[in-house]
């Protein structure tokens, strides 16, 4: 049967900006899929005082520009935008029955295959085929379906948890180790233990300019904490490199982001990717690796009581998130003295990160495993199966 024949579909239509406003004063308006929780509604951020087209609670919301198909409830009542649609159940299906039909099959719908962006209109959703077993049926699948879903969201959030507890370990672990130091323990600034510190430019005509192969030019989104990222390299020609030859990158360079939301990432860099530049969001540090390891100054920089500084310094620009380069070679550090101690602390830290890591992934394939179990029992639902 057509959903159009036991639904309800409206249409979003966004109300002049003129009505909007933050203040809570008025029905909250939603746009689109952004403003989903994992079930219900978010809160809201803006709020109108004149509505156009509205969801009562209860109704189903459906997301209707790209992307396409993902579904929520309502809450309360709204005022619904060009990027969702109402879909309201009739006496003669489940809500619930309905919302559970369309989380199996939202990868499936589709709109307008000629729009300029991936759509879908009020007919295409009325025209959607759902299964109309009796009333009394439907209910019992939910009821399995609700009662199966509560175990497999127990499960997940303990997964989660652990996860959490993982991750955790390794922190908490390497915080105590740079706030308990040995004896030998000494500081000193960075200017004193490195031979470089500096970042570089975008070449001319930005990223306009980049070519597929070519010189790596290391951007910020390369740099996570104690993760070099390929993904988004970016390349550039052997003119643009040499315009950059002062910041070119050597095995061992430590990477540290220094504008932006993500300041103060770190990492060493991949020497795979040589040849390699950085630009003006990424700072070189190339220590002096007779006094400190490169492997260990990057342990350093990312525990949390180093992090904790460098994200202070950089939040202290008038207009925006950076570090300058005077900051970094003015930036105090505690480290020992005897690189085999260094060496000793990066074998220990190394050894625990490989376990925390396997754990980690143990639980993010549990969790695969139990979304891909959620699909599997709404598929035996669907198919007569429960």
């Amino acid at each position: 049967m057509k959903l159009g024949e036991v639904c309800s579909v409206i249409a979003g239509q966004s109300p002049e900006g003129r009505f909007y406003n933050s203040k809570q004063d008025g029905t909250p308006f939603y746009q689109g899929k952004k403003e989903f929780g994992e079930i219900f509604l978010g809160e809201p951020t803006v709020w109108t005082t004149k509505t156009t087209k509205e969801a009562q609670e209860n109704d189903i919301l459906m997301s209707v520009r790209a992307p396409v198909g993902p579904i929520n409830f309502a809450t309360q009542k709204i005022c619904i935008g060009r990027g969702l649609a109402s879909i309201r159940a009739g006496k003669d299906i489940d809500k619930d029955f309905l919302f559970y039909f369309l989380v199996l099959n939202e990868k499936n719908i589709s709109g307008n295959a000629g729009a300029v962006f991936a759509s879908i209109n009020k007919k295409d959703i009325e025209n959607i085929q759902v299964p109309l077993p009796p009333l009394p049926e439907q209910q019992r699948i939910v009821k399995i379906l609700d009662e199966v879903f509560g175990e497999i969201k127990k499960a997940k959030e303990n997964t989660e948890k652990n996860l959490q507890n993982s991750k955790e370990l390794f922190e908490s672990y390497l915080q105590s180790v740079f706030t308990n130091q040995g004896k030998d323990w000494e500081t000193d600034r960075l200017e004193n233990l490195t031979l470089k510190i500096g970042s570089g430019a975008t070449p001319r005509g930005g990223r306009e300019s980049y070519i597929k192969q070519g010189i790596s030019l290391v951007r910020s989104m390369n740099v996570h904490d104690r993760n070099f990222v390929e993904k988004n390299l970016a390349f550039i020609n052997d003119k643009q490199a040499k315009d950059l030859l002062n910041v070119t990158l050597e095995k061992g360079d430590v990477l540290l982001n220094i504008t932006g939301a993500s300041v103060a990432r770190c990492c060493v860099f991949d020497e795979k990717y040589l040849p390699a530049r950085v630009n003006q969001h990424v700072s070189i540090i190339r220590p002096r690796k007779e006094i400190i390891d490169p492997t260990f100054l990057n342990y350093l920089l990312t525990s949390k009581i180093y992090k904790d500084q460098l994200l202070v310094i950089g939040g202290q620009g008038a207009t925006r998130q950076a570090i300058t380069k005077a900051q970094l070679e003015d930036f105090n550090i505690f480290y020992p003295k005897s690189l085999s101690e260094q060496k000793s602390i990066i074998a220990k830290l190394d050894a625990l990160s490989g376990e925390t890591k396997k754990l980690e992934g143990i639980y993010k394939q549990k969790l695969a495993d139990l979304e891909e179990l959620k699909k599997s029992v709404l598929q035996s639902a669907f198919a007569g199966k429960l």
